[in-house]
Formats: structure tokens, C-alpha cells, sequence
């Protein structure tokens, strides 16, 4: 009896000392980061400026793979089911992973129980936005709009699985309005069509439209945040506009497969904390509308439980599902 539990205890020492030893050295090769949207928008904006800054923290190159499909399901489940070791990292959105595994039936994963929270990078405001033709003005113009002609109003967003979507969701849920919500395959073509008029009315993130707006070219009627936007400081949030609760916005994160291991987790924060505090990744980060949002992997749990719960809940009374 005697031998074999030595054994084990050895095996077990030596499988310890190897993996402090992988991660005490950790990297030592390339490191993929996923990012589960089409080259070009907001979210792959923040995948390349944090890859670039990883790769500078960490001297090994960072792969940015970019597999969109699906509202950001596709590539985050490639990324949940990959080895958990430190070379395949995933960026987040809050829709990719607090809304999508309440949304659609079979995502193929649980946020927290296949992934690792690294850290928050940023946030950015989903602002209600329309064209200068349109004669609403005003979070009231729009709801007096649709209360005067029920079923008649329509509102762009970004697809299923998005915060400016079930943004819409939830507005028509709060003011008790029947309007259509029409879904665009992603913010940039939802911004073109916007400004060419075929829709009047927008929920979406601030980065695509924010130069349009800075113009006149766009109107912003409110911001769904509990405190105004820092880069449109004269748009009233939704509560001040009167529909208190009216809230959604975009958190940027970055994951890993669950089971890496935890001083690899602390190193990936450590580096990416140092990136987003740097003054050019700040700068770049407000260009686009947002906000620096660094946490530790804790905190960024906390966040990822919340949101969870919150849109689970609406998703949950509203019965929406995506098959």
C-alpha cells in the first residue's frame, strides 16, 4: 500500500513542479488571439491594440484569428474548447459572453465554467441615434412616435446577441411600445445605412458613429449609461431623458480556456493592465468613443456574473431564443 501512494505523491510532485515550471516560463512561443468578429469593427479595433501591447509586455507575437460568426459564438466557442495553456486567448464583448449563452439555444458553452476571465479592458456607451430627417428628437419624440402608431416605427441595431439588440428588446419592454427592430450584420453597416437614411432610428456603440454625430451628420437623442458620455456630454442618459432602467452598454475583455493555469492568468493581467494604462492605448481607446476599464480577473468575474444575470433575466421573460 505503501509504494503506490509514494508513487502517486511523486507523480503528483512532478506534475506540479512541471507546471510551475511551464508557467514560471510562460511564453516561450506565438500566442493566438481570437476575436469572434470580422476584421475591421470595434471589437477587432481593441483586439489589435491590445494584441500589439501583449506582444510588447510578453515579447512573443500575438496572432490576432479572426472568426466571426454568429454574434461572436463561433469564435468564442473555438476558444473555450482549445488547450488551456496560455496560447489561445479570446477577446469578449458583453454580448459574446453574458448574453449569447442566455440567447441562443446551444452557444456549445457556459462563460464561467469554459472560460477564464483575464481582465476588462474597456467600455463603450450604446447611444439611441437617428438621421437628421427624422422628427424625433428626443427620447420622448421616439416613444410618442410609436404609441401614436404602433407597429409602424423601426430601429436598427446590430444583430441578435449584441447589447444594442436586446437594448431595443428592452426598450420596447420598459415604455410598452410596439416597433420593429431590424438587424444589421454588424455597427458598420448599420452606421452606412444610417447615414444614408434607409433606417432613421439606431440603437449602436458610439465608436462607428461618434465622428458622424461630432458633425451633425447624426443626431443622439440619449445614452443608455447611468452617467453621460464624456465624448457627447450634452446628450442626456436614458434616465434623464425619462426612462429610468433604459441601460445597456459594451464591456471589452479578454479570456482563456478555463483550466489555464493561474500564474499564467496573473502574467496575461499583469501585461494587460500595463498595456491599457499606457497613454497612447488610453488615447486610441477614447478615439473610438470608450473608456480604459483595466480590473483584475476577480473583478472582471464580478462583472461577467452581472451581466449575466441581468440580460438572462429579460432574455428569460421576453422568451427570446436564437435556434
Amino acid at each position: 500500500m505503501r509504494l503506490p501512494s509514494a508513487f502517486a505523491a511523486a507523480l503528483l510532485g512532478a506534475a506540479f513542479a512541471c507546471g510551475a515550471a511551464s508557467a514560471q516560463d510562460y511564453p516561450t512561443r506565438p500566442i493566438t488571439l481570437i476575436v469572434p468578429f470580422p476584421a475591421g469593427g470595434g471589437v477587432d479595433v481593441i483586439g489589435r491594440i491590445v494584441a500589439d501591447k501583449l506582444s510588447a509586455e510578453l515579447g512573443q507575437p500575438v496572432i490576432i484569428d479572426n472568426r466571426g460568426g454568429a454574434a461572436g459564438v463561433i469564435g468564442t466557442r473555438v476558444a473555450a474548447r482549445s488547450a488551456p495553456d496560455g496560447y489561445t486567448l479570446v477577446m469578449a464583448t458583453s454580448g459574446s459572453i453574458a448574453i449569447n449563452p442566455n440567447l441562443y439555444a446551444n452557444p456549445g458553452y457556459r462563460t464561467l465554467k469554459d472560460l477564464s476571465p483575464i481582465g476588462l479592458i474597456s467600455s463603450t456607451p450604446i447611444v439611441l441615434m437617428a438621421h437628421p430627417s427624422a422628427p424625433e428628437n428626443s427620447l420622448a419624440d421616439v416613444i410618442a412616435s410609436a404609441k401614436r402608431a404602433p407597429g409602424t416605427l423601426n430601429i436598427g441595431t446590430p444583430p441578435p446577441g449584441t447589447s444594442a439588440y436586446l437594448g431595443a428588446e428592452l426598450f420596447k419592454s420598459l415604455a410598452g411600445v410596439d416597433i420593429a427592430i431590424v438587424t444589421y450584420r454588424g455597427t458598420g453597416p448599420l452606421t452606412t445605412d444610417l447615414l444614408g437614411g434607409h433606417v432613421k432610428l439606431a440603437l449602436n456603440v458610439l465608436a462607428p458613429a461618434m465622428a458622424s454625430l461630432k458633425a451633425g451628420s447624426l443626431k443622439a437623442l440619449a445614452v443608455l449609461a447611468p452617467k453621460r458620455s464624456s465624448h457627447l456630454p450634452d446628450v442626456p442618459t436614458s434616465a434623464e431623458a425619462g426612462l429610468p432602467g433604459f441601460e445597456s452598454g459594451l464591456n471589452y475583455g479578454l479570456l482563456a480556456p478555463a483550466g489555464t493555469p493561474r500564474p499564467i492568468v496573473e502574467r496575461l493581467n499583469r501585461a494587460l493592465r500595463a498595456g491599457v494604462g499606457t497613454p497612447d492605448v488610453r488615447a486610441r481607446i477614447a478615439a473610438d468613443g470608450g473608456d480604459p476599464m483595466p480590473s483584475t480577473p476577480e473583478e472582471y468575474t464580478k462583472d461577467i456574473e452581472r451581466e449575466d444575470a441581468r440580460w438572462g433575466a429579460l432574455i428569460k421573460k421576453l422568451n427570446l431564443k436564437v435556434e
